[in-house]
């Protein structure tokens, strides 16, 4: 784990990026191409990487009500510790000192079972945005923040067809290692089906190993 700031690229495909939000919570960003993708080289540089553009998000996308286990709160406390640059604070001493408690160490393991995923099963598969102004303008990207005009704008089939297939393999590895553990919410409609169609999937695998 390296020092920060001086190392993090925020230009590679398997970055996260973790905000406290107090005490009890944080928000945990990841890039789209990594969650369409999550067995990827994470070390290669993501699609359009760029430090500073017009960007809009849809607030309904963001998943929240996740309980984390204790296990995987040490895990984010040691993030947060590892690339703290002065100071640290907790309310118990003893939280100063997740390293004295972590089971795993080191990049390689520290996510093997994608805690710090968003859940898949509840990221929708989208294209573009467009935004509407009163004046009559309007702005769009698609879903690597290419604009109209560019000649990548909305034109790779071919990847979003190999991107579609990896993030259905992706849903079915991330429910076999998170089965059992909270599932997060969204404010998208149909929260509930998609739980239903992962928990339906779960069950085809346990009645194929019964049966074989």
């Amino acid at each position: 784990m390296a020092k920060y700031p001086g190392t993090e690229e925020l230009a590679l495909v398997g970055t996260r990026t973790i905000f406290p939000l107090g005490p009890d919570s944080c928000l945990v960003i990841t890039h789209l191409q990594f969650t369409r993708n999550p067995d990827q080289n994470q070390l290669s540089v993501r699609i359009n990487a760029r430090n500073y553009d017009q960007v809009a998000m849809y607030a309904g996308d963001i998943q929240f009500d996740r309980e984390l286990e204790e296990d995987e709160v040490i895990r984010i406390n040691l993030i947060l510790k590892s690339k703290a640059t002065r100071l640290i604070a907790a309310g118990q001493k003893e939280w100063l000192y997740p390293e004295r408690r972590i089971r795993r160490l080191g990049w390689a393991i520290m996510d093997d079972d994608w805690f710090l995923l968003p859940n898949p099963w509840k990221i929708r598969f989208g294209s573009s945005m467009t935004v509407g102004y009163k004046d009559g303008s309007s702005w769009s990207a698609d879903e690597y923040g290419y604009h109209p005009g560019h000649p990548l704008y909305k034109n790779d089939p071919a990847r979003r067809g190999r991107e579609r297939n990896t993030w259905r393999l992706g849903q079915q590895k991330w429910a076999k290692l998170r089965r059992g553990k909270s599932l997060a919410r969204t404010y998208e409609h149909g929260d509930e089906i998609q739980d239903r169609i992962m928990f339906e999937y779960l069950e085809s695998i346990m009645m194929k190993k019964r049966e074989s």
